[in-house]
């Protein structure tokens, strides 16, 4: 019997998903060095996710789901992609793809569409999102008799070859409209992971993937054009790679931490400042990142408000993660850059994916929105109800 049509054990509350999501990290810490090669999938961590009923965990609770992130539970989400983030960023890329593109489903998939694709997610199908494309060619949707057929494919997909249901963002030929189409795959196939060569994040499975001559149906295009950006929750759902970014900011503070125990150094006062500072920039990282969570889903701001707020709180986690880094690395010294020591790997995973994309126009724009308004500075991200 195929893994995708075994039983799985379903994560029936947030409670359930968040102890899920630890026995999920503390395996994936275990497997990490074994997954940790070019070409390097967590293919076992992906199936434990299964059993323990994580795939499934984001269908909506009117779909039959637990609804994990579903409004007002982001900040359940929030915690589980932090806990799985801890123990492997690699992972924790994975899963931010699959709720990433689930969450698609449920906001814009008609009701047909819905039912299928959560059956797919209940199987055990693994999702992702695939939105880059060379500069030279990008992905189309070529209408033909009953539907349309795609052409040329995406680059920097996380999974390829192991995400078998990826949502895909395709141009139409004729009309050059944005559409979103989820494509079935089989495992191991339309993938090219030789480029691939990167510092950190290796066990991703990172690659090109070639969709030419997949066919779509007329009832194939998820929601209408342009869907994909719409906003607040296309920019806005950074926060979600921001909070696996957080798992491993505190997996990198907990091996840190542990090495001057074990060594002994942990009473000298300037590994203790160090340390201190760490902690600092941590927990700054873990509020800004919850808060990002509740002002997508459950705060009533527009759009544009929204928007601002998460592209700060990127731009905070980025600076803890670097910051975290630096002082964890001069803290544990040579050892901690030796592959034997389960600093140096999660240094690597770290840096690779603090390195998200436009981090400049993240900041910029941000500051820009904040420039054109006239509150004061301690109601700008307060519920219009809440402003005296």
């Amino acid at each position: 019997m195929n893994s995708v049509d075994q039983p799985i054990r379903v994560a029936h509350s947030v409670v359930d998903a968040a102890n899920a999501a630890r026995m999920a990290a503390r395996a994936a810490v275990v497997r990490a060095a074994e997954h940790d090669h070019d070409g390097g999938f967590p293919a076992a961590d992906i199936e434990h996710l299964r059993t323990l009923g994580l795939l499934a965990a984001p269908i909506p609770r009117d779909d039959g789901g637990s609804g994990l992130g579903e409004e007002p539970g982001a900040s359940d989400l929030c915690d589980v992609l932090r806990i799985i983030g801890s123990g492997s960023l690699a992972l924790g890329r994975l899963y931010e793809g699959h709720v990433n593109a689930l969450q698609l489903v449920a906001r814009y998939g008609d009701a047909a569409q819905r039912t299928r694709l959560f059956a797919d997610a209940r199987g055990g199908h693994l999702f992702g999102v695939w939105n880059t494309e060379p500069a030279d060619d990008g992905l189309k949707l070529v209408e033909q008799a009953g539907g349309y057929r795609l052409r040329a494919g995406k680059i920097l997909a996380s999974g390829a070859g192991f995400v078998t249901r990826p949502l895909v963002t395709a141009r139409t030929i004729p009309g050059d409209r944005a559409f979103m189409v989820v494509a079935e795959l089989a495992s191991g196939t339309r993938a090219d992971l030789s480029a691939w060569r990167a510092h950190g994040m290796r066990a991703s499975a990172t690659g090109k993937v070639d969709l030419t001559g997949l066919e779509i149906g007329q009832d194939g295009l998820l929601g209408e054009a342009d869907s994909y950006s719409r906003q607040p929750y296309f920019f806005g759902g950074a926060w979600r790679f921001a909070a696996v970014q957080l798992g491993g900011i505190e997996a990198v503070l907990d091996i840190w931490r542990d090495h001057l125990r074990r060594t002994g150094r942990g009473h000298d006062p300037h590994q203790s400042a160090r340390l201190g500072e760490g902690l600092v920039a941590t927990e700054s990282a873990r509020l800004w990142v919850e808060r990002a969570a509740r002002i997508v889903f459950e705060d009533d701001l527009h759009p544009e408000r929204i928007v601002a707020y998460v592209h700060l709180a990127r731009t905070a986690v980025e600076a803890a993660g670097l910051s975290v880094l630096q002082l964890a690395q001069r803290s544990v010294g040579l050892q901690g850059f030796l592959r034997d020591h389960p600093l140096e790997r999660a240094s690597r995973d770290l840096a690779t994916y603090l390195r998200q994309p436009a981090p400049d126009f993240a900041l910029t724009s941000a500051a820009q929105y904040v420039l054109g308004e006239t509150g004061a500075a301690g109601d700008l991200w307060r519920d219009s109800g809440d402003v005296p």
